[in-house]
């Protein structure tokens, strides 16, 4: 008798031989996908006024709203069934000036609801609210496909337009003056998809002002000194996202920081001398403070991955935490003090199962770039018992594999798998050249960094280089197919494709708004780019594919739509290649729910088992 099919579960096809589970290979010895599942997140984390007590959202089936009282160290939960939300794009909640409500954004739409208790109330639909005073917010709104700045009376909740200015461009991460009289914003033109800039509206008469701005370069994340005479911000000019400071009135712009990093999240001490922010090397993200005077830094805490730090009543910083080995929690910092786990409130299977160190590697490409990587060796391998392998290029592509924790991966390390993380050229952690080095090449010259990946591996005297499957997500599943169907020298067995592009150009025509700006910022518009989207597209190379390849898709996705999985499939299918065929109606650009996110992984397993092993 035939399994049941589980709800979660959508399309269910295949073409060619079905992969059957190998009944020798045992499960890992130390890690479940169910516990893997069961890990929650605290993460989009915002300090109430009285820096006391934290808002924050939880991940685990739901994305729901947490206020924590840091003298108690009780979380308690605000909202019940929030819509789970990808970490990497939600918006954190924010306490009104006198702690008595929360606002937050769900189902396109801002709610408030009590600290003391009680039923949320849904305001208006928008995202990204921060309060202005006790009865006013700030919000996001989506009009002509372009994103606003709008103010909203929580009494009256009928949006007025915040800034007025005469260019076309998308407005975002507002920050409200302490003085309450003016709102700093990014504002990013649409004629120049490559720059952003730091303006400033006065609330009363909506006059807006640059205070930054420079063409092809992208400013960002404005905080306001507690006098509010000064805004920080990260700028990307010197070539790196350095700290930068500049007056209300715009005068007095100067570089703050001179470390070649990438600074991020900064927000100022109450007494204005320093500012607390993550400072990112090679993808290990660092807590530190900042004089406001000399730019001297010092580190508090090293990563790992901290995030999301603020300052409390009582002088320390409370943030995000994770790295390799521990899962996301929230930890107080006091200056010339270590850090203390606050809440941690993954499963003790996952905080007691043995994880595996990466080791931060570099291999050269075929133009002679240096790609950095971080490569994770499973505990027996070795020259005798060489171990199979899993090239695992991330999603973004203006992103990277960084020092967090990827319970997956220490999964198929602990059955014996390796596993290779390459940075490829267009990640983020490097610098401005390296980020903007895939930049009218998707799909090509990235492509090269992942067969260099393989290469790499098969050099490698603990590594099986006959036994290579490559793995991604998102922008990763485009590289992974990429590189598939590139492969002349067969290096690879198999390839998995998750939520990923086939067509970059039909995925121009339908995907949402951010996700389409972003590849013409990358890509230049296909109007005069088409022949750079046609040589980015595996779909037109797809009869040299030569490996089975595993396809999944969250049949709710946006960002990358799933007429792209289906438009790969039909092409497998006409060609008579071998696949595996999975969609999951829940779910949208990411696998969220437990119950999808461990029906894919336990296919990916059976898949690399039997391709593989």
């Amino acid at each position: 008798m035939p399994e049941p099919v589980a709800h979660w579960i959508g399309k269910d096809e295949r073409g060619g031989i079905p992969v059957p589970a190998r009944p020798d290979v045992p499960p890992p010895p130390h890690w479940r996908l169910e516990a893997i599942a069961a890990v929650e997140r605290p993460r989009s984390l915002t300090l109430g006024a009285d820096g006391r007590t934290a808002v924050y959202i939880q991940d685990r089936d739901t994305s729901d709203v947490w206020l924590l009282d840091l003298e108690r160290g009780v979380p308690e939960r605000l909202t019940s069934g929030r819509e789970p939300a990808p970490y990497w794009e939600d918006v954190e909640p924010r306490r009104s000036p006198d702690g008595s409500q929360v606002a937050y954004g769900d189902e396109g739409a801002v709610w408030i609801v009590p600290t003391a208790g009680g039923p949320p109330r849904r305001l208006a639909k928008g995202s990204s609210p921060l309060w202005l005073d006790e009865a006013r917010l700030a919000i996001t709104v989506e009009r002509d496909r372009a994103t606003r700045l709008a103010v909203l009376d929580v009494h009256d909740p009928w949006p007025r337009r915040l800034a007025r200015h005469d260019d076309h461009g998308d407005e975002g991460s507002a920050a409200v003056s302490p003085d309450g009289r003016e709102v700093a914003f990014v504002f990013t033109p649409r004629d120049d998809l490559k720059r952003s800039e730091i303006r400033v509206t006065d609330l009363g008469s909506g006059v807006t002002r640059a205070l930054t701005g420079t063409p092809g370069m992208q400013d960002r994340s404005p905080a306001w000194s507690p006098d509010g005479a000064t805004l920080a911000y990260v700028s990307e000019r010197p070539g790196w996202d350095e700290l930068h400071l500049v007056g209300r009135d715009g005068s007095g712009d100067r570089r703050l920081t001179h470390e070649e990093a990438d600074f991020s999240e900064p927000r100022w001490h109450p007494d204005a001398t320093r500012l607390v922010a993550v400072r990112g090397r090679r993808n290990r993200f660092d807590l530190v403070t900042v004089d406001a005077a000399t730019g001297a830094v010092e580190t508090l805490s090293p990563g790992g991955a901290w995030g999301a730090p603020h300052w409390t009543a009582d002088g320390e910083i409370l943030g995000t935490y994770e790295d390799h080995a521990t899962p996301p929690e929230l930890r107080l910092v006091r200056p010339g003090a270590g850090p203390r786990t606050l809440l941690a409130p993954s499963p003790r299977a996952i905080r007691r199962a043995p994880h595996v160190a990466p080791e931060e590697v570099a291999y050269t490409s075929f133009d002679g770039l240096e790609i950095p990587a971080f490569l994770f060796r499973p505990r027996h391998a070795s020259a005798e018992r060489p171990a199979p392998a899993v090239v695992y290029p991330h999603g973004g592509p203006t992103d990277a594999y960084g020092d967090h924790w990827d319970g997956h991966a220490q999964y198929f390390l602990d059955k014996g798998y390796a596993w290779l993380a390459p940075n490829f050229r267009g990640s983020t952690g490097y610098g401005r050249e390296f980020e903007r080095r895939n930049h009218g090449v998707w799909g090509v010259d990235d492509t090269k960094d992942c067969l260099a990946a393989a290469d790499f591996l098969r050099g490698l005297d603990w590594v099986d280089g006959g036994r290579l499957a490559i793995f991604g997500g998102s922008y990763g599943s485009y590289m992974a197919l990429c590189a598939a169907v590139d492969d002349d020298a067969g290096r690879f067995r198999c390839a998995v494709a998750k939520y990923g592009d086939c067509d970059i150009l039909t995925s121009w025509a339908q995907g949402d708004r951010e996700g389409v700006q972003d590849l013409e910022r990358m890509m230049g518009h296909p109007e005069t780019a088409r022949e750079a989207y046609r040589r980015g597209s595996p779909i037109h190379r797809l009869e040299r594919l030569g490996v089975p390849i595993l396809v999944a898709h969250g049949e709710r996705d946006e960002r990358v739509h799933p007429k792209q999985s289906e438009e790969l499939v039909a092409g497998l299918r006409r060609l008579g290649k071998t696949f595996e065929y999975v969609t999951y109606p829940t779910e949208g650009h990411g696998l969220l729910r437990a119950g999808p996110q461990i029906d894919f992984y336990r296919r990916l397993e059976r898949f690399l088992d039997w391709s593989l092993l």
